[in-house]
C-alpha cells in the first residue's frame, strides 16, 4: 500500500500565486505540478498527463518549485556535467603532461602503456574507451599512416603496369 500524500498547505498557497500570474512557462507548470495531486488528488501518471511530460518529471518539477519557494538563490543546477570523473581536467592535464613531450619529438604513443599509468595512478583497473575518450577530450587523435609512399610516381607505376611481361618465370 502507498504512503499517504502529505501537502503543505503554505506551498499550495504559494502555487496557487503563481498560476494566477506567472512569470514563465516552466513556473507555471511546476505550480500546476504541486497543485494538481494537491487539491485534485491526482497520481503523478494523470499529472504527467495533463502537463504533457514524464511521469518523473512531475517530480523533478514539483522539486524545483520547493527549492525556488525555500531558497530564492540564483537558477537551478543543470543536468550537465561530468559525475562520473575518474580526474578533475587539471590532474588529466597533468597526467597527460610526460606523454605530451613524447609525442613532441616524434615518438609513436601507444594506448596499453597509457592505460597502465592511469591504471596505476587510479588504484583501479581501467577500461580501453576511458584512455580514448580521455585523450579524446584533450584534443588528441589517432594519426595513421598514409595510403601512399609520398616519393611514389604514379605515371611511372602505370607504365610498369601496362608494359611488363605477362608471363612469369620461376627463378
Amino acid at each position: 500500500m502507498a504512503r499517504p500524500r502529505r501537502t503543505d498547505p503554505d506551498l499550495v498557497t504559494q502555487a496557487r500565486q503563481v498560476t494566477r500570474q506567472p512569470r514563465t512557462l516552466d513556473q507555471y507548470r511546476q505550480a500546476l505540478a504541486v497543485l494538481l495531486p494537491a487539491q485534485l488528488g491526482a497520481s503523478l501518471e494523470q499529472t504527467a498527463a495533463v502537463l504533457g511530460v514524464g511521469r518523473a518529471s512531475v517530480h523533478r518539477l514539483q522539486r524545483r518549485f520547493r527549492a525556488r519557494r525555500q531558497s530564492a538563490a540564483g537558477p537551478p543546477r543543470s543536468w550537465g556535467g561530468r559525475r562520473r570523473a575518474l580526474l578533475s581536467r587539471e590532474q588529466e592535464v597533468q597526467f597527460l603532461a610526460p606523454w605530451v613531450e613524447r609525442a613532441q619529438t616524434g615518438g609513436v604513443l601507444v594506448v596499453s602503456p597509457i592505460r597502465a599509468a592511469l591504471a596505476q595512478q587510479l588504484g583501479r583497473p581501467v577500461a580501453a574507451a576511458v584512455v580514448y575518450r580521455l585523450l579524446a577530450r584533450h584534443g588528441w587523435r589517432k594519426v595513421a599512416p598514409d595510403t601512399r609512399h609520398p616519393q611514389s610516381d604514379p605515371p611511372v607505376q602505370e607504365d610498369w603496369k601496362k608494359n611488363s611481361r605477362k608471363c612469369w618465370r620461376p627463378c
